[in-house]
């Protein structure tokens, strides 16, 4: 409850009654502005107490920040708390981004900065959504924030967030928006653009808290996660950090012991920079494992490249990405009932103990032996039960790969009878599996193959088989029977991507960027970090599908090429469609992932434009081409004509101009000229900058 007493006085109640903030000035009345400004006025009309001179988390359209002033996150989503970020105007000129202890407030190193120093004085948000830094004698600086556009229309805040990002949002005053107030807001900007690899402060706990680590999910949101056998101290509020489900690894034990006790569980592209405490180079794997098992102290190791780092506990500023090549090595028990337990009161005598803990072992070894025995039996019936719902000459491959018959496949599908409108270049028909769960399949048919072709139609399965990851169709099975040949994929209800982009129904942007992110980190995915890089050699919106949750998932491999380990080439014969082909299958050159790289870039300009590649913007457009009339735009700074009047994509420019950029690099004639897949996702993550693109020769396929 607020009071604003006859003495002049504001006080904040709580719901018992007892005060817990007040400010004491002689006020005669108290008002909320248009502003958001709450102010307290005096006898002679001015005004005593403002609230924007006490900010917190939030800054508001005509808000100043002066010098030493500044902003505070709240702690969890929740808790309206002191929180663990902070933003600052500093006495230099600079607009920093930093890390805080709680509750002390002692203030880390930034992690980020608008790099102003000696120019800014105070960080203005005027009324147009402009949030910027402002010299003494009033000129802008280099550093500004948000967008400018017909912001008279919208609420608007700019808000430090409990993850550590600052955000500006805005919500149309019209309040036609689906959901209540607090789901309404649209994002605008945000920096950094990934946390997660910008703090690297020496001290503190990184973007989440101790034991944990950082990654950022489509949506740009920032998650903590624990590693294996660790839960949140606070399952509310995850930034609070992590803590082990088990007792720490005693002293006192001897090495086989501790082989018996502990394991390292292997985790890839996770990495803890600041945690190490020894570094051990040059060195295998195997020996840091030993190493890491043998040291009490070691809570976990990294390992790249002969470098090996101990971890000790707590661990801090854990992140975990595709940018990141370290294998990380997490050290857990075997079982927790082989765990001894934590100990209380006075040390037990050793000799005591060792005998202990042999009688644990061994009635641990006896319960586990059972559980065994026990999991075979029921795994024995279970698979029994399973031969017997197949068809007789169904089998399974070494890959995990089903291996059906065309009779098993023509039954599943109710005889071809229902098509699917899946892409690619042949049929796909919808079907159910015979298994228990009666999964739901898309049956897709395969050209005819070339005699030659036979081994490599069975390889690429193989390897399409082995692949896993959340942007890839997951392949179930294939049929190689005599002249018929299909692959078995589960079946997404959604559809393609094609359906949601050139037809009244579109995608809203977020939706969008997030798949145009999706397709991107697939792909990077097929070309540089499965077992065996797959050139896709098809990639365009009908051959993207999309889940439930609008992630997403690229498929219809079957027109796709291998690399092995010792080719950068390969020669083949064109593939793909008019429009997505990339101009070096028509010059007899040898065909690099860089092909699927020129297809990602003409799929992420209709990903922008909802419009496709062969397409006039307008009646007799002579600049049909997509590609053409996008670069004509953008080397005019017309980027508004590409997004036409969608007012979700006008105050998100920024990125449009940086996905523009990017689509524009991809689609350079000249294969060395187009970035790898690598450099694309950190391109669009904002992770990496993007140069000024030489302007692509327009070719135009002679093909039609």
């Amino acid at each position: 409850m607020v009071e604003l007493t006859a003495d002049g006085q504001l006080v904040l109640k709580d719901h018992n009654g007892l005060e817990v903030w007040n400010v004491t000035n002689d006020a005669s009345y108290a008002a909320m502005l248009d502003t958001g400004n709450f102010v307290l006025v005096g006898t002679h009309a001015s005004v005593v107490w403002q609230s924007f001179d006490t900010p917190t988390d939030t800054i508001l359209p005509s808000q100043v920040l002066g010098p030493g002033t500044g902003l505070l996150a709240r702690l969890t989503a929740t808790d309206y708390s002191s929180g663990r970020f902070k933003l600052r105007v500093e006495a230099d000129g600079n607009l920093v981004l930093c890390t805080v202890a709680v509750p002390s407030g002692n203030q880390y190193d930034p992690y980020w900065t608008s790099d102003t120093v000696g120019n800014g004085s105070k960080l203005v948000f005027n009324e147009s959504g402009r949030i910027y830094l402002a010299e003494k004698n009033g000129s802008i600086t280099n550093f500004t924030f948000g967008w400018i556009d017909r912001m008279k229309d919208f609420y608007q805040r700019g808000t430090i967030d409990f993850d550590g990002v600052f955000r500006q949002y805005v919500y149309p005053k019209n309040g036609m928006r689906n959901g209540s107030w607090d789901d309404g807001w649209t994002l605008v900007d945000f920096q950094p653009t990934d946390i997660c690899q910008a703090i690297t402060a020496k001290t503190g706990s990184g973007a989440c808290g101790y034991n944990s680590y950082c990654t950022i999910d489509e949506r740009q949101h920032v998650n903590c996660k624990c590693p294996p056998l660790y839960s949140f101290f606070d399952p509310i509020g995850k930034n609070k950090g992590c803590m082990p489900d088990f007792a720490a690894q005693s002293c006192d034990a001897d090495a086989k012991e501790i082989e018996s006790l502990y394991e390292l569980q292997e985790m890839i592209g996770l990495d803890w920079p600041l945690s190490d405490y020894e570094q051990l180079y040059p060195i295998d794997e195997d020996q840091c494992r030993k190493e890491c098992l043998s040291d009490c102290f070691c809570v976990a190791a990294t390992y790249n490249d002969l470098n090996c780092s101990k971890m000790k506990a707590p661990l801090s500023n854990g992140k975990m990405g595709s940018y990141i090549n370290t294998k990380s090595l997490i050290k857990i028990p075997r079982s927790i009932q082989s765990q001894p337990p934590i100990p209380t009161g006075e040390k037990k005598d050793k000799k005591s103990w060792t005998r202990t803990r042999s009688l644990l072992l061994g009635g641990s070894a006896l319960i586990n032996i059972l559980l065994i025995a026990a999991v075979l039996l029921l795994a024995f019936h279970s698979h029994k039960k399973r031969i017997h719902s197949l068809q007789p000459n169904s089998s399974e491959t070494g890959t995990g790969l089903r291996s059906f018959t065309y009779r098993e496949l023509q039954e599943a599908t109710n005889n071809f009878s229902e098509q699917l409108d899946y892409g690619g270049s042949g049929e796909a028909y919808k079907g159910y599996l015979r298994d228990e769960a009666s999964t739901c399949v898309a049956v897709k048919r395969v050209g005819n193959l070339l005699p030659d072709s036979e081994v490599e139609f069975i390889d690429l399965v193989k390897a399409i088989g082995q692949a896993s990851h959340k942007n890839l169709v997951r392949l179930l099975g294939f049929c190689n029977e005599g002249t018929e040949r299909f692959l078995v994929y589960k079946f997404l209800s959604t559809g393609p991507l094609k359906s949601f982009l050139f037809k009244s129904i579109r995608l809203k942007w977020n939706q969008r960027v997030q798949v145009a992110l999706g397709i991107a980190r697939g792909l990077l995915y097929l070309h540089e970090e499965c077992g065996t890089q797959i050139i896709h050699c098809d990639i365009q919106p009908r051959n993207i599908l999309l889940d439930d949750d609008f992630v997403a998932k690229i498929s219809n491999f079957e027109s796709g090429k291998l690399l092995r380990a010792d080719q950068t080439r390969v020669d083949m014969a064109v593939r793909g469609t008019v429009g997505y082909i990339a101009p070096e299958w028509f010059k007899n050159m040898g065909i690099t992932a860089k092909a699927d790289v020129y297809s990602f870039g003409v799929t992420l300009l209709e990903i922008i434009c909802c419009r496709k590649i062969l397409e006039p913007a307008a009646e007799n457009d002579q600049d049909a081409r997509l590609t053409d009339w996008v670069n004509t735009c953008y080397r005019n700074g017309r980027l508004d004509m590409v997004v036409g009047g969608d007012e979700e994509v006008l105050f998100d420019m920024r990125r449009v101009e940086r996905f523009v950029a990017v689509a524009l690099w991809c689609v350079q004639e000249e294969p060395s000229l187009r970035p790898t897949m690598w450099k694309v996702t950190q391109m669009l993550d904002g992770a990496a900058t993007v140069p000024v693109p030489p302007d692509p020769s327009s070719y135009i396929s002679s093909i039609q």
